[in-house]
């Protein structure tokens, strides 16, 4: 018999957290996010995305022993969801049993019920900057710090209950052969338009004083239409400056303004490729911290986790800066390989802003919803 439980307790909520070790134990391509991410996950004080949210956290029993875990979401109702009220299931993880599944779920389910959803859908975080998406495709590539892992039989068996598919995302690897400017006329010409990139003139300290809220606003104007997206403003905008503050390498940044008008139009953010660090410390965060400082000054892979342009400079060429900027400093690094995020399947013109490179579709990723 499966036994559910709601995480309350701080020892709860450590279970919770370290669950996901155990399970992936012995799976060299799972990498943890920092345990006090999810331990925290409903502390509005730490997470402030978690404002105005209703969380709930569960754990699943088998014989007095954790067999699995899962998040509910319900965003407040100015955060979207396309006027359809629904609950988000995430931090999912469970053995291979589909009952075990069936009750973490039903949890959630019940909890949706309670207020008034009428679908359940995920794996979705608090927003785009969480871990999002079931793995469908790449089990035998190691997971990057962005990205949750799943073993095959997780998607198998949602899809066998009834779940219809809803958002997918593509990840890629590419590397970079030539270290010449293809076209220094287009990138003079898009220059002596008024674009500059900020992050070339600028610390990363002065950035986030003087920049960051126009960061922001370029983020939530070109990430709009995106599938489940809903803006990070208030309080929310210190978790993702302290969250790539953290772990970011400013050669690998990149934000593209448009002096004429003072406006952030693009952006390109890279991190150093950690996923090793977090491998070793099993996510806990203080034992990373040396790690940490010495892949951040020498990176050896790269993991470009946003890159983004307005709408309206679309066709402006503003992102060949971000490219070119990240270019330059993959030659200075002597990098490996770039590994990039999930780009969902619905954003063609990204999709196609990498066309032209050599890259290697590595993985998908897919979310899931269900009318309740």
């Amino acid at each position: 018999m499966i036994e559910i439980i709601e995480a309350k307790s701080k020892r709860q909520l450590n279970v919770f957290a370290k669950f996901p070790t155990k399970l992936y134990k012995d799976n060299k391509f799972y990498v943890p996010s920092f345990l006090d991410d999810d331990r925290k996950m409903k502390n509005t004080k730490v997470n402030h995305a978690a404002e105005g949210c209703l969380v709930k956290c569960f754990l699943a029993y088998k014989d007095k022993k954790v067999v699995g875990r899962i998040a509910g979401i319900i965003l407040p109702a100015n955060r979207g969801e396309f006027n359809i009220k629904k609950i988000r299931f995430s931090r999912i993880d469970f053995i291979e049993d589909i009952e075990v599944l069936k009750a973490l779920l039903n949890a959630v389910i019940e909890f949706g019920k309670e207020n008034g959803c009428e679908y359940i859908h995920g794996p979705w975080g608090f927003n785009d900057t969480d871990r999002e998406g079931m793995l469908t495709k790449g089990f035998d590539q190691v997971s990057t710090y962005a990205t949750a892992y799943s073993f095959p039989y997780y998607h198998e068996m949602i899809e066998s209950l009834g779940f219809e598919k809803q958002s997918e995302w593509i990840e890629h690897d590419f590397s970079i052969s030539d270290r010449e400017i293809k076209h220094p006329r287009v990138l003079k010409k898009i220059k002596e338009c008024g674009f500059r990139d900020v992050a070339e003139i600028c610390s990363l300290k002065t950035i986030i004083k003087d920049y960051g809220d126009k960061f922001f606003e370029c983020y939530n104007r070109a990430y709009t239409q995106l599938d489940g997206f809903f803006p990070i403003e208030g309080e929310v905008k210190k978790n993702v400056l302290s969250q790539f503050a953290t772990i970011i390498n400013p050669d690998f940044f990149s934000l593209i303004e448009d002096t004429k008008k003072g406006k952030i139009v693009a952006f390109g953010v890279g991190i150093p490729n950690i996923s090793s660090v977090l491998i070793k410390s099993r996510g806990r965060m203080i034992r990373s911290i040396p790690g940490l400082l010495k892949t951040i000054k020498h990176p050896k892979d790269i993991e470009l986790a946003l890159i983004a342009v307005d709408p309206d400079y679309q066709m402006s060429g503003a992102h060949v800066l971000v490219i070119e900027r990240f270019k330059e400093s993959y030659f200075k690094h002597k990098i490996g390989k770039f590994s990039i995020d999930p780009i969902l399947t619905s954003n063609l013109s990204m999709l196609n802003t990498w066309k032209h490179f050599n890259v290697v579709e590595t993985k998908r990723r897919q979310t899931y919803i269900k009318k309740i």
